[in-house]
């Protein structure tokens, strides 16, 4: 955000629902070698897979996982805006949409064939017109200043370098007060968890990735960055440092996935 010592102010338009949304998308990133190139290749290339093996990998735990991050989303008497990031293909977005009617949804992610799969269940469902779906970087939003009363990221923060950018760009759009629900999973470092990690992350998730989708190396970048990723202590430091007012974790499944819940400022001050 050239031009100013803080984030500039954003004033445009919420996208419109029941269609998706090119406009100030990332089409090119630095280099093809970029971190996020590589990353929203690699996504891409998974796209079609990616459901079956969230369901399969984790014995369709991570619906009753986005379900209790969906209960928890809830913006003030179910109204306002909610965002949510890195939204691949809108299995979040589409319960956010069902669980509060009376909110306008959007999705926001740089894979544009992951959005595909998401719109297509939309439309299923008749969403349309209280869904709106963007192709953006999760560090440069096209979303107004304070626009948003909560913003989600379900299994995608990890895939963002470097995440204070995006920590950055949530308070902007976050009105104050906004909360702000990382669904991710655990580092795996408690006793009872790590034989459980090592197996799942060593051998089950690149393995299945390779047999069902042909793509071992895309579920092995998953696998290191899973086992990369802070545990809930710094990583709440990490948002307390970028401006977020409260944080506080909500394990799941005995830690195996955290639920993470920051609230922004409510002076409004960044």
């Amino acid at each position: 955000m050239s031009g100013c010592g803080k984030p500039c102010a954003r004033t445009q338009a919420a996208p419109k629902a029941g269609r998706l949304v090119t406009e100030g998308s990332p089409q090119d990133f630095d280099s093809k070698e970029s971190h996020a190139g590589r990353v929203q290749a690699m996504f891409g290339r998974i796209s079609r897979w990616y459901d079956f093996l969230n369901h399969f990998l984790s014995l369709g735990l991570d619906i009753y996982w986005r379900r209790v991050l969906v209960r928890e989303a809830e913006p003030p008497e179910g109204r306002g805006h909610i965002v949510d990031l890195a939204a691949g293909t809108l299995d979040v977005t589409v319960m956010l949409a069902e669980r509060y009617p009376q909110a306008r949804v959007t999705a926001a992610d740089f894979s544009k064939p992951m959005l595909e799969q998401g719109v297509a269940k939309v439309k299923k469902r008749g969403l349309e017109d209280r869904v709106a779906t963007v192709l953006a970087d999760g560090r440069r939003l096209p979303l107004a200043d304070s626009s948003a009363a909560c913003m989600t990221v379900a299994f995608g923060i990890r895939n963002i370098k470097p995440r204070q950018d995006a920590y950055t760009e949530v308070l902007r759009v976050l009105e104050p007060g906004g909360r702000f629900l990382i669904l991710e999973f655990g580092s795996g470092k408690k006793r009872i968890l790590r034989g459980i990690y090592n197996v799942y992350l060593n051998y089950l998730l690149p393995l299945a990735g390779r047999i069902v989708s042909g793509d071992k190396h895309a579920y092995q970048y998953l696998a290191d960055t899973i086992r990369a990723f802070p545990d809930e202590r710094a990583l709440a430091r990490e948002l307390l440092d970028s401006g977020f007012e409260t944080v506080f974790c909500l394990p799941l499944s005995w830690g195996i996935v955290n639920l993470h819940i920051a609230e922004a400022p409510r002076n409004g001050q960044r």
